[in-house]
C-alpha cells in the first residue's frame, strides 16, 4: 500500500557541484526509505548549471536540465528551491526572488545567512514560506535541528566548535608531525581539504560564519556577524602546540560563542573564533583530522557534544535532504506552527549586544622571549597582579648551554580581555622581554 497521502513534491536545484551531486545521488538512492517517512515522494525535476552537460550526465534525461537559474526560481511547477551556488551575491538575488515566488528554500550557503540572514528570514516569513539551512553549519552533523528542537527546554549557556575541517586537519598534522604551518598547508590542498585559496578557512572567516549562525539560533537573537570577532590560525606557530601538549592542552581553532550574565542580567553575548588552548581530557580536544565538533552546555540538559563529518558530497547532502523532508512534511501546516527559523517566535528575536573582545572573559596562555637575567619572572608577575590577573601555571624552559634568552610561558586564570591587553604593553616594554609575546585564548569549558 502506498504511503503517499499528497502528491510527490518538486524541488529545483540551483548548482550541482559536489553536494548537489551528492544531494541527487542520496535522495535517488534512499527513495523508497524517504517517502515513508515523508508521506510522499519528493522529486528533483529541474536543475540550473553553467555546465549543462555535466550536470545531465548526473541526472540523466528525466530531469530538465539548463542553465536558467532565474527561470527555475519562477518556474510555477517547482515547490522548493536548493540553492548551492554559495557566495553573496547571485546567490542572495536567487533566493530572494524564490521566497517572493512563494517558494521554500533549502540552502548550505552559511556565508549568505550570516550576512543576509535578517533580510532572507524576514521575507521569508511575510510570504509564508520556510527557509531550511541544515547542511550551512558543520555537513552532516544535525546541530541546527538539535538546538532549534531537541535542546528547546534549554536555556543555552555556551556553544564551543570545531566548525572548520581544513583548519582542524592542519592543527592535527602540526601537533602530530611537528610540521610548521605553511607545509602542513600545502599537504592540506594536496589531498583536498583545502581550497586554491584557503583564506576563508584559515582565517576563520568560514568558522566565524558558522558560529554566527549557532548564536543566533541559541540566543534568539538576530545574525550580527558583522560583530563577530575573528582571528585564523595563519600566525600559529609549531611550538605554541608543543608548550601547550607540556601543559595538558591541545589547541584547536573553535567558535565560540556565550552568553555573559552579572547578577542575574544578560550583559551581552560573546561571539568570537580564534585558536584556542583546550584540556586535552576534553572530548572536543581530541576530534582530530578534517572531523567537526560541536559542544554545548545547556542548563537543564548539561554537556552535549555532536561530531560527525563536517563536509564532503554525501555528509552534507544528508543534511540538505533531511531538510526537503523536513519542508515536505510541514507544507500542509499553519506558518504560524512551524518551527520557527531562529528557534525563537520572530516578535520574540531580542538584540542583545554582542560584546567587543576587549569585554570577552577567559583565560590566556602567554609566551614570553626573555633574557636569562635573574628576577626577570618576578618583574612579569608583578605587571599581571598589578593588573588583577592572576596566575594559573608557569613554565620556564631551561636554556642550553651558550644561550641566553628563554622562554617562559604562563596560564592565567579568567580575565576580561582589556586587562590583558594593558599588561601585555607594560610586560613588552620591559627591557628583558625581547620580542612581543604571544597570546592565546585558553578555555575549560566547564
Amino acid at each position: 500500500m502506498s504511503v503517499e497521502k499528497f502528491g510527490p513534491v518538486r524541488v529545483g536545484l540551483l548548482g550541482i557541484g559536489t553536494v548537489g551531486a551528492g544531494t541527487f545521488e542520496v535522495l535517488s538512492r534512499n527513495q523508497a526509505e524517504i517517502t515513508r517517512r515523508a508521506g510522499r515522494r519528493i522529486e528533483i525535476t529541474r536543475v540550473a548549471d553553467l555546465d549543462i552537460a555535466r550536470a545531465r550526465a548526473l541526472v540523466g534525461d528525466s530531469v530538465r536540465v539548463d542553465a536558467d537559474a532565474r527561470g527555475l526560481v519562477a518556474d510555477p511547477s517547482i515547490d522548493i528551491v536548493i540553492e548551492l551556488i554559495g557566495g553573496y551575491g547571485v546567490a542572495r538575488e536567487l533566493v530572494m526572488a524564490a521566497i517572493e515566488n512563494g517558494k521554500h528554500v533549502v540552502t548550505a550557503n552559511k556565508a549568505l545567512l550570516a550576512v543576509h540572514g535578517n533580510e532572507i528570514f524576514a521575507a521569508a516569513s511575510r510570504k509564508g514560506v520556510m527557509v531550511a539551512f541544515e547542511a550551512a553549519v558543520a555537513g552532516g552533523i544535525p546541530i541546527i535541528k538539535a538546538l532549534r528542537e531537541g535542546l528547546t527546554a534549554n536555556r543555552i549557556e555556551w556553544i564551543a566548535g570545531i566548525i572548520n575541517g581544513t583548519t582542524n586537519f592542519i592543527l592535527s598534522e602540526m601537533r602530530d608531525k611537528g610540521l610548521p604551518f605553511d607545509a602542513v598547508l600545502a599537504q592540506a590542498q594536496q589531498l583536498g581539504y583545502a581550497e586554491a585559496d584557503p583564506t576563508f578557512d584559515i582565517e576563520g572567516i568560514d568558522a566565524g560564519h558558522k558560529i554566527t549562525i549557532l548564536s543566533s539560533i541559541a540566543f534568539g537573537i538576530p545574525v550580527r556577524f558583522d560583530k563577530a570577532h575573528i582571528e585564523g590560525i595563519t600566525g600559529l606557530e609549531s611550538i605554541d602546540i608543543r608548550y601547550a601538549e607540556q601543559l595538558g592542552y591541545r589547541i584547536k581553532l573553535l567558535g565560540v560563542t556565550r552568553r555573559r550574565v552579572h547578577d542575574g542580567q544578560v550583559q551581552g553575548i560573546e561571539l568570537r573564533v580564534h585558536p584556542t588552548l583546550i584540556p586535552a581530557r576534553r572530548l572536543i580536544a581530541n576530534v582530530e583530522g578534517a572531523m567537526n565538533a560541536v559542544w554545548v552546555k545547556g542548563d537543564a540538559v548539561g554537556h552535549t557534544m555532536y561530531y560527525g563529518k563536517g563536509a564532503g558530497s554525501e555528509p552534507t547532502a544528508s543534511a540538505v535532504v533531511a531538510d526537503l523532508v523536513d519542508i515536505s512534511r510541514m507544507l500542509t501546516a499553519d506558518p504560524d506552527n512551524r518551527v520557527p527559523h531562529l528557534a525563537f517566535q520572530t516578535e520574540s528575536l531580542v538584540d542583545v549586544p554582542i560584546l567587543p573582545i576587549g569585554e570577552t572573559e577567559t583565560a590566556y596562555y602567554l609566551r614570553l622571549r626573555v633574557a636569562d637575567e635573574p628576577g626577570v619572572l618576578a618583574d612579569i608577575t608583578r605587571i599581571l597582579a598589578d593588573a588583577g590577573i592572576s596566575i594559573d601555571a608557569v613554565l620556564q624552559r631551561e636554556p642550553a648551554e651558550g644561550e641566553s634568552q628563554t622562554d617562559i610561558i604562563l596560564l592565567t586564570h579568567r580575565t576580561i580581555e582589556k586587562q590583558v591587553d594593558g599588561a601585555i604593553a607594560r610586560i613588552e616594554a620591559l627591557s628583558t622581554v625581547l620580542s612581543r609575546a604571544t597570546r592565546i585564548r585558553l578555555e575549560e569549558l566547564n
